[in-house]
């Protein structure tokens, strides 16, 4: 039997996991998600095209590749489907679990009236409904993509979830949907993805029994896991390698190759602690080359510098077996680079990631920069200081580093034996 290989975010998200995975996903037969929902963006650019996606595997820019939607995911209808229509052929390429949790439309509204609610300490979600859909269905109140197939059973369901619930939608001012227009929405949904819909735990076991080859993607980064993130500025899925096997129905012993991907910097999205964000000049510099603007929400991200302490320990956390570092060429043209060696809480130094970071100080190594790293695709092509950067990551995290990114295209990428 094979395993199925992961690639697995190391930071706050945004690490670059959709370039790795397109680019891997050319050597598998299948690709999966395991959590999140259309708060997730995966920027991947194929022959200078730009290519954003949500919900839809990476792997969807190999027409050989199966693409699959677990059940740890929770799916908004209408943006599954405005994401298929950049695509042309994908019946019998893309399939969606019937255990996955519907994302619909009420609760983006409870989302985005729960974060008014909280003014300034509000976790800054991007507003999507996924908090509150992963609520319903640990709560066990939510509905699931299977329940599509019956829109007329599932309106009535929905209607009287409203009704249970009549005094907490009254507070957050949000309206009943009549029944005639919630049964078209649905009524829609359904015509449009019934095809798609199957019992993807099923075809995963088989896909294995079979020997195919597998990779497996999440979304957001470790650092935003719900069990081990900096709580409560977290997402509501389990980000985690382990993640990906309640999300998709498999085991442990499935589990192949685990590639943790890491940005030569670190960038943070929304609220919370963020030990090695620079508010300096240089911070913003980063941001103006990586072009660190939110592919989902369009909010510009945190910028900092590499945070060894921090990759260290989710990388250890999922079991990596080598890192893949992207995006080393925004770094082409700095003087000197910073990496996060330890950190300062209350006057004392330490070298591992406690339970909460706030109030931790980064302290800092700086190395010599490099002219320019881009276009490179072989190890010994990299500038001396770049190969001393990776050198020293690799060093700090234990962790080897297999795979280099020196510029958005595919084909910029060095795969180090």
């Amino acid at each position: 039997m094979s395993k199925a290989d992961l690639i697995v975010g190391i930071q706050w998200g945004d690490e670059g996991k959709g370039k790795m995975v397109d680019m891997l996903a050319q050597n598998y037969d299948i690709v999966c998600r395991s959590q999140g929902g259309h708060n997730a963006g995966h920027t991947i650019w194929v022959d200078g095209v730009r290519y954003a996606l949500h919900l839809i595997p990476s792997g969807v820019l190999n027409p050989k590749a199966i693409n699959i939607i677990g059940n740890g995911v929770v799916l908004s209808p209408e943006s599954i489907i405005k994401e298929m229509e950049q695509f042309e052929h994908l019946e019998g390429r893309l399939f969606i679990s019937d255990k996955a949790h519907l994302n619909l439309e009420y609760h983006a509204q409870i989302d985005q009236a729960k974060e008014r609610l909280k003014g300034d300490k509000a976790i800054g979600t991007t507003g999507k409904g996924i908090g509150p859909a992963y609520a319903e269905k640990i709560s066990r109140t939510g509905f699931r993509v299977g329940e599509l197939l019956n829109p007329e059973k599932l309106t009535n369901d929905i209607i009287a979830y409203f009704e249970e619930n009549r005094a907490i939608f009254d507070v957050l001012k949000i309206a009943t949907p009549t029944k005639s227009e919630l049964f078209s929405t649905l009524k829609s949904y359904k015509d449009k993805l019934e095809p798609y819909i199957a019992n993807t735990t099923k075809m995963i076991w088989e896909a294995i029994d079979q020997d195919k080859k597998i990779l497996l993607e999440g979304a957001q980064g470790t650092l935003l896991d719900i069990d081990h993130g900096t709580y409560p500025y977290v997402t509501s899925s389990s980000c985690v390698s382990a993640g990906a096997c309640t999300g998709l129905g498999i085991n442990p012993k499935d589990i192949g190759i685990v590639t943790g991907i890491v940005k030569a910097y670190t960038t943070r999205v929304g609220n919370g602690p963020f030990p090695s964000e620079d508010f300096t000049d240089e911070g913003q510099k980063i941001a103006q080359i990586g072009k660190e603007v939110g592919v989902t929400t369009g909010r510009a991200r945190r910028c900092g510098w590499f945070d060894a302490i921090a990759v260290k320990h989710a990388a250890r956390l999922n079991g990596c077996d080598q890192l893949s570092l992207m995006k080393l060429d925004v770094l082409d043209g700095f003087p000197r680079v910073k990496i996060c060696v330890a950190y300062e809480i209350d006057g004392e130094k330490i070298d591992y990631m406690p339970s909460n970071l706030e109030g931790v100080k980064p302290v800092y190594e700086e190395f010599e920069g490099w002219d320019s790293v881009v276009g490179c695709r072989e190890f010994e092509a990299l500038p001396e200081n770049a190969k001393k950067y990776i050198n020293k990551i690799e060093e700090l995290t234990g962790v080897k580093v297999g795979i280099i990114s020196t510029s958005p295209e595919r084909e910029d990428t060095i795969i180090r034996g």
